[in-house]
């Protein structure tokens, strides 16, 4: 079949994510294949202590963001959307809305880059045996008790933004259980909220005298595979403006970028994971166990079909690492010489592994901004080195590129090492990989394990969730996720795996030696500047 019959007779899949910087849509076929994509740009906003997004900008932004993928469907197949055969919405995890009966929103919604929790997160994790981040929204729901908040009284339903976005389209308030593990903590066992928990959360806030229960205003939990409900026609008019869309299209869960992330790197299996490199960095560990203690470090999630993970979450990556290269730029455009950023990312990327193992002595801190990982509230980049050690281009790059994961390598250490996980290959995505072999070389080396990128890594959540909404509607009876992303969707995809060079893991480590021991002079940039 074309591809223009394909989409006419609605064989297809949509998937649409909303991200911090760039709300993106990917249509597929029934094998994954994207066939067009269409993208929204916008910012959150900081109004009156909280970083927020308005509703009204995720609506313009969701419609924005379908109409552009249909612009490029017309000018690509001369095609018409009427019909979909499923689709699915994700967006960034945790954060806090509440809504009244009314379906009013109760306070601006507060997104997860928010740190005003600080109180109930370290108060409920005390409380739970269990680590509770900042972000997850209980923690918001405890924080605005604990401030005496008059909105908390009202609420009716609390959900996160790709829970919102489900429910306005279909009428159906559940999420993915993915989605959900960063709301509330999860029973592996039952697949749904932990009830001890709950039980636990009615302990501390009994004397408050709510109407409400936890259980009764959080979603009810679906699991992959399972159907979330129908486009409706109210919602089908408010996805697509152009109004050719037709109600009826199933929906599958809504999730969270990171288990969108896990479909789309395909690493839902156990001893598998995915370390996501960019801005920020994060790594995911699906894990066998339980942990034996609580680490503030390491967040609990799950996958989409409801596997626990292991997640560790760093500020900071690539930045420092970038305005480093930004003044090799300078200097190249100082003595007029040519040369494209990519080929200068390359260059210096390159030159890194010419560098010695443990960087010559050379020590970076890549702190932006704050890194909770390494105990920081607020940061400022930092190089340093000693008189005597070996100060080449080679090892400053390569020292530039091992700080850019040193904080995530210390959170991971504490599952490799401490828990003794064992992982069977890392999937490597985000623009610290996009130069060939070098970062997927430095994470390997980092984490001691196999590092795989595949060659579709750079199509994103929005193709994960697509992939999630096709498992919905064409698993095979009995058919894991699992298998389905292994045998139909990645099965024929090509990627290089590189094993750790047992060099770089060594100088690493060495490394981190350092690293650990110069967190002193990097707290005193930060008191100082």
């Amino acid at each position: 079949m074309d591809k223009r019959t394909l989409i006419e007779e609605g064989k297809t899949f949509l998937g649409i994510e909303l991200g911090s910087t760039r709300i993106k849509g990917v249509l597929t076929d029934e094998s994954g294949t994207p066939l067009a994509g269409g993208s929204y740009e916008w910012e959150n906003q900081y109004r009156d202590g909280i970083w927020t997004y308005g509703l009204e900008e995720v609506w313009k932004g969701i419609q924005g963001c379908y109409q552009d993928l249909l612009k490029e469907v017309k000018e690509q197949y001369g095609a018409v959307v009427t019909k979909i055969g499923a689709m699915g919405f994700s967006a960034m995890m945790h954060g806090y809305l509440a809504f009244n009966k009314k379906d009013e929103l109760l306070v601006p919604f507060r997104t997860w880059r928010n740190t005003t929790t600080e109180q109930a997160a370290s108060r409920l994790t005390e409380e739970f045996h269990y680590n509770i981040p900042q972000r997850w929204s209980i923690a918001h729901l405890y924080q605005a008790i604990l401030n005496k908040e008059e909105h908390v009284k009202e609420i009716a339903f609390l959900t996160t933004l790709a829970g919102y976005v489900h429910y306005k389209l279909t009428g159906k308030k559940v999420l993915g259980v993915g989605d959900a593990s960063g709301m509330f903590p999860i029973d592996i066992a039952t697949g749904d909220f932990d009830r001890n928990m709950i039980g636990r959360f009615h302990e501390l806030v009994g004397g408050e005298g709510f109407s409400w229960e936890l259980q009764d205003i959080l979603p009810k939990i679906l699991t992959a595979g399972e159907q979330a409900g129908e486009l409706t026609q109210e919602g089908a008019a408010l996805l697509d403006v152009s109004g050719n869309l037709r109600p009826g299209i199933p929906v599958c869960p809504p999730e969270g970028d990171a288990g969108t992330g896990m479909a789309a790197t395909n690493s839902v299996a156990k001893r598998t994971g995915n370390v996501s490199a960019g801005t920020s960095v994060f790594a995911m560990i699906v894990l066998e166990r339980a942990l034996t203690k609580v680490y503030p470090e390491i967040d609990l999630v799950t996958t989409p079909d409801g596997a626990l993970v292991g997640m560790v979450h760093c500020n900071n990556c690539t930045s420092d690492l970038n305005a480093w290269v930004g003044l090799f730029g300078q200097f190249l455009q100082a003595i007029h010489y040519n040369m494209s950023k990519d080929e200068l990312y390359s260059t210096l990327y390159h030159m890194a592994l010419e560098g010695e193992a443990d960087c010559g002595g050379l020590l970076s801190y890549n702190y932006f901004s704050g890194e909770p990982v390494t105990g920081f509230d607020a940061g400022a980049p930092l190089f340093v080195r000693k008189a005597e050690d070996n100060f080449t281009l080679a090892n400053f790059m390569r020292a530039h590129l091992y700080s850019s994961l040193a904080a995530l390598k210390a959170g991971l250490d504490l599952l490799l090492k401490e828990e003794a996980v064992e992982v069977d290959e890392m999937f490597g995505h985000g623009g610290l990989f996009k130069t060939k072999g070098v970062g997927q070389r430095i994470a390997a080396a980092a984490m001691g394990t196999p590092v795989s990128v595949m060659e579709t890594a750079g199509e994103g959540g929005a193709w994960g969730i697509a992939l999630l909404a096709a498992y919905m509607q064409k698993k095979e009876p009995g058919e894991s996720l699992q298998d389905y992303l292994k045998n139909k969707i990645f099965g024929g995809q090509s990627g290089t795996r590189m094993e750790p060079v047992k060099e770089d893991v060594a100088g690493f480590e060495k490394f981190m030696e350092r690293y650990k021991k110069g967190l002193s002079i990097e707290y005193a940039a930060v008191a100082v500047l």
